[in-house]
């Protein structure tokens, strides 16, 4: 039944130590709300290691889940990966609960990426805790942050600040209006052994917040992932000109920042646009693409990663 969708997954590597202990990297193994394959457009699975986590954005049998329980089971052992869980959340249902199709209720552990830890939370939020679709993101902070200050905005649970101090960071602020991400964030910090020192969280609504930001920087890089719709405090159509409009301030002549949007409704011209009227001091110096297993048949309605420079 499932066969066909082996061509279309990517499998991440099993690598095993002298302890046998299999590689905990976190993977997307398949995408199909990227649209490139309408009979699997409706899911997506996400491989959290040791669970593999079905994200489902259409009602299915139970029947048809047991089969892809089955299925992934059987491919991912064959692989030489040690799953101890599969599990499915409904994001086509209230809440976006989540249920057990094979193994252990588990919900609360570690898993990796690029060699640093992140706590996971499975069956709890509809978010569990990292988005995958920016490591490319991460990896490009990481390989850039040595020496600098980074203010890395709407922070969730830091994944972006613990790849800067891995590459060397001075420092890095994160703001989020939610202090149990940031709670988050700090444990995850303390997994990958970084100096708390050079960590700075702030628990704000940003807009009301720009002098306590400014009085922290000026900064060298600056990460902007806002949320596309949080109700109460940004619409991002709105409120991400704000945002560009006070890069200049925010950064060091020469400074960058990487503009995250995650809309499907808002393209790259918005971007663009946006820049070109609010920060015209900014200029594009690359594109930043997500992993190649988020491949969307539009580039458009994908993650959009836009690197820019504040002009000397």
């Amino acid at each position: 039944m499932f066969a066909p969708l082996l061509e279309k997954m990517h499998f991440p590597k099993a690598v095993s130590n002298n302890d046998m202990q299999q590689d905990k990297e976190m993977a997307r193994l398949f995408h199909g709300r990227g649209f490139c394959y309408p009979e699997y457009q409706h899911f997506n699975i996400d491989w959290l290691s040791p669970v593999i986590l079905v994200i489902l954005y259409k009602e299915e049998s139970q029947q048809w889940l047991a089969d892809l329980s089955q299925f992934l089971l059987a491919e991912m052992t064959k692989r030489g990966f040690s799953v101890t869980s599969i599990q499915v959340q409904f994001r086509c249902r209230d809440l976006a609960p989540t249920e057990v199709l094979y193994g252990e209720a588990v919900s609360d552990y570690v898993a990796c990426e690029n060699g640093l830890s992140y706590k996971i939370n499975l069956g709890k939020n509809q978010n569990y805790g990292i988005f995958l679709d920016m490591k490319n993101g991460r990896t490009w902070l990481r390989d850039n942050s040595q020496g600098k200050r980074v203010l890395n905005l709407f922070s969730y649970t830091c994944a972006f600040s613990a790849a800067a101090l891995a590459g060397g960071a001075e420092q890095v602020v994160n703001l989020d209006m939610s202090k149990a991400a940031l709670a988050v964030g700090r444990d995850n910090h303390r997994l990958n052994g970084h100096d708390l020192a050079k960590v700075k969280y702030l628990g704000h609504d940003l807009f009301k917040s720009w002098g306590k930001v400014k009085r922290l920087g000026p900064y060298d890089i600056v990460i902007a992932d806002p949320p596309s719709l949080q109700k109460g405090s940004v619409n991002i159509q709105r409120d991400y000109p704000k945002i560009m409009r006070r890069l200049p301030e925010l950064l060091n002549k020469g400074g960058q920042a990487l503009l995250c949007l995650n809309s499907p409704d808002l393209d790259f011209k918005f971007i663009y646009d946006s820049l070109a009227e609010h920060c015209p001091e900014a200029k594009v110096i690359d594109v930043i693409k997500p992993p190649i297993e988020y491949t969307n048949i539009d580039l458009d309605k994908g993650l959009k990663c836009v690197l820019v420079e504040i002009s000397e």
